[in-house]
This record gives structure tokens, sequence and C-alpha cells, in this order.
């Protein structure tokens, strides 16, 4: 593990924009989230302290086009007035009061109704509020099994996900992820959860195996897992559109239209979208459902759905379920769920800006006019020796390295390739999210032609140099 540390510590020690930034923080009072200790107690922090449309600076001054959009939320950037000016009217109205008891805010009303005639892919007939994707996906579990106590079916109480899905690190939405990393040192992911294939066709596929064959291997496998448990003990399917966290992952031709969706009617298996990065015109659809015909009985959405200027999260809910949820809440004596935080007056008046934002600037429309060029601008690097595979859909990209092309042959942890390729688009004023082998760009939606050049242009010099860092690690270990 030393030796890990050393090679990660060296990779990242070149990013001068990492070492000489936020002088005195080094070793800082905060547990940082998904931060190895070394890194936290070795290296200084990369200290933001400004904002400007598509732009972030640190404290030293240092410009950087954020080509993360922060955690794939800050849609409109860092600095739409629009969006400061209605937080700034609600905490002058009402900063705070709570949804129980049937007490509400307008904002909270205002944006329910938005919402449920903004998400068009199927009808939803409740909202029901949260912090953010965590806490949306940790409810969602809770209403499916309300529901089905409901309707008397206590043993159907099951969860299958994706492996390599991401859906937040809650106790139960850390489980519902298909991510080891997450789950070690943990005790998880929790009995009621099983993870099925990854529908990663470039990695997955068979020999000679078309995209339609293996999604309908992976659905013949969904199905075996479900009569292997019994169809009366799941509950419901969980899955991201298009796999964000996890590496970018498209789902291949017919899984969800003709495949996944078919077999889960056939069981009575409730279909959960988890929208939280897919949704708001990320994919060039307002909701990732709507690219790849997905009908789902509840879904999640967060991030975007602010722009990430407040916490808010949302789950939506069918009206076939609202009514069974209400319904026996009445029988119950109260519907028991609910955080101090939902429909808070703030988030949501900015949230409600936000949704008219996307319309009236018509940021689908704005999405498929730039992600032609985005998509084409980074794939046309596909043939780097280091390159595995790039895959994308809309404003969102990710690029994987590997050696000889080949997914059974990634290039060792230790070597930090990713890393290093991240610490060079920061050398020259970009910040993309490294993980392992992986890197991503996903943008703010209000980013210019002149910004795509930008990103492409830098991705260039940092994939030169990750080639020439790669060599030299070669020729060490020869």
């Amino acid at each position: 593990m030393k030796h890990l540390q050393v090679k990660h510590s060296s990779t990242l020690e070149k990013d001068d924009s990492t070492t000489k930034n936020a002088k005195g923080f080094k070793g800082h009072d905060m547990l940082s989230p998904f931060t190895a200790g070394w890194q936290s107690n070795n290296l200084d922090p990369l200290v933001i302290e400004k904002s400007e449309g598509p732009y972030v600076y640190d404290s030293n001054g240092t410009k950087y086009l954020d080509a993360l959009a922060g955690l794939w939320c800050t849609a409109l950037g860092g600095s739409e007035e629009r969006l400061i000016a209605a937080a700034t009217a609600q905490l002058n109205t009402l900063p705070f009061y709570h949804s129980f008891w049937n007490h509400a805010s307008k904002p909270s009303l205002d944006l329910a109704k938005e919402l449920l005639n903004t998400f068009t892919a199927t009808k939803m007939g409740k909202v029901f509020f949260t912090s953010g994707g965590s806490e949306a996906n940790d409810t969602q579990v809770k209403l499916v099994w309300y529901y089905n106590n409901a309707l008397g079916r206590p043993t159907k109480k099951k969860f299958i996900t994706l492996q390599n899905s991401y859906h937040g690190v809650t106790l139960i939405s850390a489980s519902l992820s298909g991510i080891s990393l997450m789950h070690r040192g943990f005790d998880l992911p929790t009995p009621f959860v099983l993870h099925t294939d990854c529908p990663h066709y470039w990695r997955f596929h068979l020999p000679g195996e078309t995209e339609e064959e293996f999604s309908t291997r992976l659905a013949d496998n969904l199905e075996k897992l479900i009569l292997k448990e019994g169809p009366e003990t799941i509950a419901a399917f969980m899955a991201e559109p298009v796999i964000g966290a996890g590496g970018v992952i498209l789902p291949p031709k017919t899984y969800y239209e003709k495949k996944i969706q078919a077999i889960l009617k056939k069981h009575d298996i409730l279909l959960i979208a988890d929208e939280v990065i897919c949704a708001f015109g990320r994919l060039g659809t307002m909701f990732g459902c709507d690219k790849y015909g997905i009908k789902p009985d509840l879904v999640s959405i967060a991030k975007a759905f602010s722009s990430g200027y407040m916490p808010i999260g949302a789950v939506l809910i069918s009206p076939e379920i609202a009514e069974v949820i209400l319904s026996h809440s009445d029988k119950l004596g109260f519907f028991a769920h609910g955080y101090t935080f939902s429909g808070h007056p703030v988030s949501c008046a900015v949230a409600l800006e936000v949704l008219k934002i996307y319309k009236e600037r018509n940021i689908v429309e704005q999405v498929q006019s730039l992600s032609p060029r985005f998509q084409a601008g980074i794939r046309a690097f596909s043939d780097s020796p280091i390159i595995g595979e790039i895959r994308g859909t809309g404003l969102l990209i990710g690029t994987e390295f590997t050696d000889n092309k080949s997914p059974n042959s990634p290039f060792p942890f230790q070597w930090g390739v990713g890393e290093y390729f991240g610490a060079e688009c920061r050398k020259h004023g970009m910040i993309v999210r490294c993980a392992g082998n992986i890197i991503v760009l996903s943008p703010p939606l209000i980013i210019t032609p002149e910004e795509i050049e930008k990103i492409i242009s830098i991705y260039e010099k940092a994939l030169k140099a990750t080639e020439e860092r790669v060599k030299e690690l070669k020729s060490e270990k020869k």
C-alpha cells in the first residue's frame, strides 16, 4: 500500500495548482468524501473560491473550465443571476418552513406541479422532495416496501440493480450501487439488494455477439435471477438510463425498450429510473427516459434540478402507487416519512426558476446542437494507443484508458493513468472527473462552441502527455 501511495502522490504533485494552492490547509479538519487519507494529509486541497459561467477559480486566482459541472450538476454555470435573485427573494420572504402535517410553502407546491408537467415519459401523480439523490433513492426503497405491505405482499421486498451502477451513499443507496469500492469496510450491500449484469457491450459482449443479442442475453440472465429468487420476493428494478459515475455506460440497443421492461412487467416488478445525472437535458432529451423509451413507475432526480445552487432532490411517484400509499397512510394514521428539509422553500424557489430557464432557453435543443461537435471532437482521439474506448451521448462522454485497446488489459492501478491525465488537464486550466483508468467530461449545458473547442484542445494536450507518461512507466517496468 505504501508503494501505491507514493505512485499516486508523485503523479498528483506534478500538478502545480494542487500542490501550491491553499497554503496552510494540508491536513485540514474536513473528512473529505471519496478522498484517501494520504491525499488530505499530504497534499494541499484545491480550494475553489469563485465561479463564473462554466469557469471556477481557485484561491490562487487560477481559472479552470469546469468540464464536470461541479458534480454533474451546475448545468446553468456558476453565476446565473436569476437563480441568485430567486434565492435572495425567497430568503427575504420565507427562509424556511417544513412540509410536515399538511403544511407547505408556495414554492414547494408550485414546483411539484411544474415537475409533474415537465416529466412526460409517462404520467406521474405525486412528488416527494428530498435534499439530494441519495435521499431520493433511499426513499424509493421505503416507498416500495410501504406499497407492497399495503397490498398484502410482505415478501416482495428485494431490489435488483446493475453492477457498476451508482445510486448514492446512504446505507440503502450505497447498497443499491453496484460499485464494490463503495461497499468495502461498510458491511454492504444489505441482503435485500441483488446485482445483475452491467450492460457494457464493449467490455462484456461475447465474440461475434451483436448489441441486440447482448441485450437479449442480459435480459435472460435477469429473468433467471428473478425466477431463482422467486418473483414474489422481487419488489423493484432500479437503473440509471446511462450509468454515470460507474463509467458513462450507455445501454445497448433494445436493452430497455424491448427487453428489460417486458420482463419486469411479466413478473409484476416495479421499474425505478434513477435520473439524478441524466435528467434535464444532459443526454439531449429532457430526461434519460425520453431517450431510451423507459416507462418507469418511480423516478429519482437531483443535481441539475437546481443546477447545483441549492440542495434538493425528488421522487416522482406514479398515480397508481401514490393512491395505494395515501390509502394505506389513512389506515395507519399518517405517512410517517419525511425530512426536515423536504420541500425547503429556498431550494424549491431556485429549482422552479431553473425549470423555467431550461424551457425558456430551449436547453434540450441547445444540447442537441452542441453535442455532435463535442462527441466527434473527443472521439477523434479513439486511435490513441492508450485509449480502449470513448463512449457517451449528449454533453456526457467518458474515456477508458487500457493497454492494447482491450477491455481485458487495464493499466495497473498504481500507475494512476486517469489521475495523471486529470492533473495535466488542470495544468492547462480544465477540471475533469478521474476514476482509476476512466475520465469523464460533463460540462455545463450553457457551454459555447468556442469553449467546446477549448475542451477538445486541452484534452489533446493532456492525452499526449499521458501517452508519454505511459511509455515511461512501461520502460521502467521492463
